[in-house]
């Protein structure tokens, strides 16, 4: 086996550091002002949960059959049709990992400068991003030895903040909105909308199927590791976000951007605070750090397979794709420096909603690309309703985008439809595709 494959822990670390970003430590604030019941909330988050691990359940069976790096790239390529593939590749290289990217630096910035005041946040964000984007063009074996270290004092630090929550004098008492009100809220349009709040926290559960083709015994290793890791932060969010309701007035947390800085002031007081902040500020390290790492993996693959994109798949000596690492992370240096945090998650959401939907619609036609029959692959995967489940609860979510966010929406299917003039382009200048 080769030296630089990546195995069970490594990836499932992976699915975890991308999925525990800014999304966790950001989205309450935003999900308050419309929803306020406690039940609701909750539900918020168990349900962006149950279908993150129905998205990582169908997403392990399109790896066991098709183990390759690339993620939604490679399947829709393989599926549907390569314009499919392209544009949710063309998504992943300017929106899917630069942006989230950008979003936790800045985020971290923001956390970091509850501790260090003095901190410029601008060149605080972008020199995060320059310094694992020089660690991960080096070797595969030092940035999976970084992220493995940063992964588990991520786990272990949230789970003290969760702990810690429980010991507080003084809780909230929850205001008893009745049943009939909380179901009201549950089937409302605003928890729709919040549920791209909660499913730009839950991304990331698809983090190992991007490099499965770095991976030791992908067919077992990717679909384990996706599960476990998806299950792993399911548990985590439900309980963090108790806890910031727990310790926290809904009416400190409305409108606030770090709910982690306002819920450890109430646990521990402002020198508390700051060190939950300084906590949180690691923790978001181990998010730009993973997607720096995971994301080029997609260009690289369209390289491979597109002339246009030739120069994303050149590596180096260590077998790294530098030049995609590198790319990628100006597009998030160009956005840290002129997009502001807010503007863009609910686009996000939205955008990344469209091609997870169509990957997971896509296991049903997964017999009839491959020519062969997969029943192995599907058994035990809970099809067809695991993600029959995922397919109806995006779509709903999809279409309440629409009709209530048309501006984020709408730019969103504009940035999709974008991504056709270079592929155009790409088939002026020589199609090689071999799937």
């Amino acid at each position: 086996m080769p030296s630089n494959k990546i195995g069970f822990y490594t990836a499932t670390s992976l699915v975890i550091a991308n999925m525990i970003g800014s999304g966790v430590f950001t989205s309450l604030g935003f999900q308050v002002l419309e929803i306020h019941s406690l039940f609701a909330l909750m539900m918020l988050w168990i349900v962006g949960g149950v279908v993150a691990l129905c998205g990582a359940l169908t997403y392990g069976a399109l790896a066991a059959a098709m183990p390759r790096s690339g993620g939604e790239y490679f399947y829709l390529s393989k599926i549907f049709h390569p314009a499919i593939g392209f544009l949710s590749g063309w998504i992943s290289l300017t929106v899917g990992f630069s942006a989230p990217v950008a979003l936790s630096a800045m985020l971290l910035a923001g956390y970091a400068s509850k501790v260090f005041p003095f901190i410029n946040q601008l060149y605080f964000a972008g020199f995060v991003v320059i310094m694992f984007t020089i660690i991960h063009t080096l070797h595969i074996k030092i940035g999976s030895g970084i992220q493995n270290v940063i992964t588990t004092v991520k786990v272990v630090l949230i789970i003290f903040i969760i702990l810690s929550g429980f010991t507080v004098s003084s809780p909230v008492v929850f205001e008893n909105h009745g049943l009939a009100v909380s179901i009201t809220e549950i089937f409302s349009s605003s928890f729709a909308i919040s549920l791209f709040w909660v499913s730009y926290s839950y991304s990331g559960w698809n983090a190992s199927a991007y490099v499965a083709g770095e991976i030791d015994k992908p067919v077992k290793t990717v679909a384990a590791s996706l599960l476990t890791g998806t299950l792993v932060v399911t548990l985590l969010y439900v309980f963090l976000n108790f806890v910031f309701l727990y310790t926290s007035p809904i009416g400190e947390l409305a409108g606030q951007k770090e709910v982690g800085f306002v819920s450890a002031r109430f646990i521990f007081g402002n020198y508390g605070g700051k060190l939950i902040s300084a906590i949180i500020a690691v923790l978001l390290v181990s998010s730009v750090s993973s997607m720096i790492f995971a994301g080029p993996r997609v260009p690289q693959v369209m390289g491979e397979d597109y002339k246009l994109f030739g120069w994303f798949a050149k590596k180096n000596r260590w077998g790294i794709p530098y030049l995609a690492i590198i790319f990628q992370s100006v597009i998030s240096l160009i956005m840290i420096m002129t997009a502001t945090f807010e503007s863009i998650l609910l686009y996000i959401g939205f955008t990344l909603s469209i091609f997870t939907f169509l990957t997971v619609f896509g296991i049903f036609f997964l017999k009839r690309c491959l020519q062969t029959t997969p029943d192995n692959v599907l058994k035990g995967w809970g099809f067809p309703f695991v993600p029959l489940f995922f397919l109806i609860v995006t779509l709903w979510t999809i279409y309440q985008g629409l009709v209530m966010k048309p501006v984020e929406s709408f730019t969103g299917l504009l940035t999709v439809m974008s991504g056709l003039i270079f592929y155009w382009a790409s088939r002026k200048r020589q199609l090689r595709f071999n799937l």
